[in-house]
């Protein structure tokens, strides 16, 4: 049960539903390109990713001293159907947030990430 409620509270913040939905969009990303992105700073951005490795949404790569962040590839069922519930959230609420995080993200000179 305990599982069960780490994964609603996962989904239950804007901060990590904005962390899923880049997540969805680009293979791989740092904790700086997340920040960058979301517009917040590092040590929160990192606190919500934890929570997100916690309820098996993320998974992470570390790189010498860069931690690279993706969904993870092996979720349960449960995990696997709120992620594609993403897909059916109304555009109208959320085009704005998630569009100006992807433009952000695409915005991001790359000679500043952290590649």
């Amino acid at each position: 049960m305990e599982g069960i409620v780490h994964v609603f509270q996962a989904f239950a913040d804007p901060t990590r539903l904005r962390l899923l939905n880049l997540l969805r969009h680009e293979k791989e990303l740092c904790v700086c390109d997340l920040s960058a992105a979301l517009s917040e700073e590092q040590p929160k951005v990192s606190r919500h990713l934890a929570i997100l490795r916690q309820a098996n949404l993320v998974s992470v790569r570390n790189e010498g001293r860069w931690k690279f962040y993706e969904l993870a590839r092996k979720t349960p069922k449960l995990q696997r159907r709120l992620l594609r519930s993403l897909d059916a959230v109304n555009p109208l609420e959320t085009e704005d947030t998630f569009g100006n995080d992807q433009q952000r993200m695409a915005g991001l000179v790359l000679r500043l990430r952290c590649r």
